[in-house]
């Protein structure tokens, strides 16, 4: 028997890299998983064909998770596709980079519309289609939050308070058997990463001369943590913000 059996998860942003990856490890411990885009729908079918081509259930469904009334939808098709839902992961985010003087009202209301306000608004969706034996949601932070990088206030913020909202929800649903943990990743090698330019040269050697285990992260390094704290063997656990960075803080 498996960890997630007969539990169904939500997984935002689940279209490639950690998310993707999420998805699948939940899938093989037996969850019937949403893998939610953006924009990504060829990415988002991969990753659903890779599940179920492994005997797994999963289904791809389009959402802005910044924006309510296409959230409201994704988990209405939830529902009704699946009948409940156990575990949500607030995976989906973006990143963007800029020293103080460039900084503008897009830049800051891009990132945290999707970061902050995304993750608040799946949440609120996501209590409400709990049981009543309740549920997990499991937010993807970043080692950001603390360990703060130059050219990141903002979206280092947007990871601060992803930090503080989980603390703050799990006092506020653990009456309800609704537990809230956060995971932090460190630097992590992803489509991404590489878009961007961040896993590549002198950056990356920064990092990981920085790093106690001396690499960046996988994908499958954050995913079993997810697993972990969607299941009941985490299920005294609450309120907590897990550091998956290879020791770098």
């Amino acid at each position: 028997m498996t960890k997630l059996d007969g539990k169904i998860a939500v997984v935002t942003g689940a279209s490639k890299g950690i998310g993707a990856s999420i998805a699948k490890h939940l899938a093989a411990e037996g969850a019937g998983v949403v893998v939610n885009y953006a924009s990504s729908q060829e990415a988002a079918n991969r990753v659903v064909d890779e599940i179920v081509s492994n005997g797994g259930k999963a289904i791809a469904l389009q959402a802005n998770v910044a924006k309510k009334a296409e959230i409201e939808h994704l988990f209405a098709q939830t529902q009704q596709t699946f009948g409940r839902l156990d575990i949500l992961v607030n995976n989906a985010g973006i990143y963007e980079f800029s020293p103080l003087e460039n900084i503008t009202e897009e830049h800051f209301h891009k990132q945290f519309d999707l970061n902050v306000l995304g993750l608040i608004l799946a949440s609120q969706q996501a209590i409400k289609h709990f049981g009543s034996t309740g549920g997990s949601i499991i937010n993807i932070s970043s080692l950001v939050s603390t360990f703060t990088p130059a050219n990141a206030s903002i979206y280092s913020a947007t990871k601060a308070a992803v930090d503080a909202i989980t603390k703050s929800l799990a006092k506020e649903l653990g009456p309800r058997q609704i537990r809230v943990n956060s995971i932090n990743p460190g630097m992590v090698e992803t489509e991404g990463t590489h878009t961007a330019g961040i896993t590549e040269g002198e950056g990356r050697q920064q990092i990981e001369a920085q790093t106690p285990l001396g690499r960046i992260g996988q994908p499958q390094d954050i995913a079993p943590a997810v697993v972990f704290l969607a299941s009941a063997d985490s299920a005294w656990i609450t309120g907590e913000t897990l550091y998956i960075a290879g020791g770098l803080r």
